[in-house]
């Protein structure tokens, strides 16, 4: 491992984390979209993490919740429909704010990581200059 390996696969970490962060806001803040029964619903995105061959993580991708969502009675809701149905995504929200929490503390330690090592790599040109 290299002198400054640290501060890279801290980096991809802070990257894949702000990915993750992304992705759980944008669920969270559409939680409760509606949409009429003849659309789909909004669909959750997770993100999927694989990891470097070099020890850094990657966003690999994307996977999405299911287009059906759950159907709901609202019947005074302006987008339902006949039988006073809408369509409500099928997102937990405790699963979301979980998950929040994970990704908010995975970034913090990889933020913790990141200041570590420049302390470490500061102090160490310190040393040299003596």
């Amino acid at each position: 491992m290299g002198a400054f390996d640290t501060l890279r696969i801290a980096n991809t970490a802070l990257g894949a984390h702000q990915v993750w962060l992304d992705a759980l806001a944008d669920n969270i803040a559409n939680v409760n979209t509606v949409r009429s029964t003849d659309d789909e619903a909004f669909r959750a995105t997770y993100v999927v993490f694989g990891a470097r061959g070099d020890g850094g993580v990657d966003v690999d991708g994307f996977a999405q919740s299911a287009a059906e969502g759950r159907v709901v009675s609202s019947p005074d809701h302006p987008l339902a429909d006949e039988d006073g149905y809408v369509r409500l995504p099928d997102t937990d929200m405790s699963s979301q704010m979980s998950q929040l929490v994970m990704a908010q503390r995975g970034y913090q330690a990889s933020v913790q990581v990141t200041k570590t090592a420049q302390d470490t790599y500061t102090a160490a040109l310190q040393i040299g200059n003596r």
